[in-house]
């Protein structure tokens, strides 16, 4: 008899149930990539409201056909935050499909940065973060209902917020309730690194003003009736630079510096903008009491600090650690090795983990460059990254 051909290691066998489905979405791809440039090619920056309800409308109309029943949050001055609401044969909590409509790519860019397909990728401002992942929920729940007879296994709620790129200060709130009804979040969020790994754990981000008020003195004339501004806010700064500790995680940086009027007048006032990451929320509260019990090194000059923490830490907690390895199982049997990351970005991940909720992020397209010139994603991950999130829908 002949001998069977050995398996490779970097093959593993794939479970013959689940190779249908991966094998339902490889087929599937182009379909995938076609939604991935409607969705790039519908511009949605964060500060045009027009742009970023054009592409709600859109998606609320993918939704719908795909059975969900869509409402909009309305708001003033950025885009309407979209919510989808789709029953399931089973019932309890749904699982929260997270993500945001708005990319940080002024009205235009297109023109200049064109949505393209080239050597098994796609380029184009916003494909990575995170039009890819929207793409991603649409098609997966579309191959639920397929394999479903027309329906989820299981309640499905979809959350598109318009602000996450410049705060998330209208959607919070939003994004909190829903969190609060749902068994599990998933973010679909770009993923981590060329291996396209999850995020199981992201620093918090705060965000500080620290004002200096002195003595405005003519420099030559008057120099020693002056009290420089700029001076003290020097020495404040390396005073918090003694605060920084990499091995716990926190960060601060003195982003921006503003101060004085003209070269020969004593500063009267400067400010710095101050963005500090923690990766413990512990650490959290005692930043904020460090920074607002400064005292001024120059008697005669005034502090002000204003500002806080934008975003909790998403921390490494056991729901978060249960949530993963479900994922990663499900990967496994898909044929791949599903790594975790930890990053010192923030999302609206952020915030649910923070309530205690189960919280995976990262699930989005696998690619680089976001926010860059070169923002792209790798075409031939789509397929398994809609897997991993379909069967993470009906498993979780």
């Amino acid at each position: 008899m002949p001998k069977k051909p050995l398996r490779r290691r970097s093959e593993p066998a794939i479970p013959g149930e689940v190779a249908k489905r991966l094998g339902y979405f490889q087929e599937r791809q182009d379909q995938m990539v076609q939604t991935i440039r409607q969705l790039v090619e519908t511009e949605s920056p964060s500060d045009n409201k027009p742009a970023v309800d054009r592409l709600g409308a859109l998606l609320a109309g993918r939704f719908e056909g795909l059975g969900g029943h869509a409402k909009f949050h309305r708001v003033q001055n950025f885009g309407d935050h979209l919510q989808v609401d789709f029953a399931g044969a089973s019932g309890g909590k749904p699982v929260l499909l997270l993500g945001h409509l708005d990319t940080v790519y002024p009205l235009g860019t297109l023109a200049t940065m064109p949505c393209r397909v080239t050597d098994g990728r796609l380029s184009g401002p916003g494909s990575f973060d995170m039009k890819s992942g929207i793409a991603l929920m649409l098609h997966a729940i579309e191959a639920l209902r397929a394999w479903h007879e027309d329906s989820l296994p299981r309640p499905v709620t979809v959350l598109l917020v318009s602000d996450e790129e410049v705060g998330s200060d209208t959607s919070r709130l939003i994004t909190e309730n829903l969190a609060r009804k749902s068994a599990a979040v998933l973010v679909l969020e770009p993923s981590h690194g060329p291996k396209g790994a999850v995020k199981t754990a992201r620093k918090g981000i705060g965000e500080y003003v620290l004002k200096v008020t002195g003595k405005a003195a003519h420099s030559g004339l008057d120099f020693e009736k002056g009290q420089s501004a700029i001076l003290e806010l020097a020495k404040q700064i390396i005073a918090m630079s003694k605060l920084i500790d990499l091995k716990r995680g926190l960060t601060l940086n003195a982003g921006t510096v503003q101060g004085g009027t003209r070269v020969n007048v004593i500063p009267a006032e400067a400010s710095a903008v101050l963005d500090v990451r923690v990766a413990r929320k512990q650490d959290a509260a005692g930043i904020n009491r460090r920074l607002r019990s400064l005292k001024p090194f120059n008697r005669k000059c005034k502090l002000e600090i204003s500002g806080g923490m934008n975003r909790p830490p998403m921390e490494r907690t056991p729901g978060v650690v249960a949530l993963y390895k479900k994922a990663a199982e499900i990967a496994k049997q898909l044929g791949w090795k599903l790594e975790e990351a930890s990053v010192g970005g923030g999302s609206d991940g952020n915030f649910t983990a923070g309530l205690g909720i189960p919280t995976l992020d990262g699930l989005g397209g696998v690619g680089e460059g976001a926010h860059a010139i070169h923002e792209s994603i790798q075409l031939s991950e789509l397929p398994k990254r809609a897997a991993l999130l379909a069967e993470l829908i009906a498993s979780v």
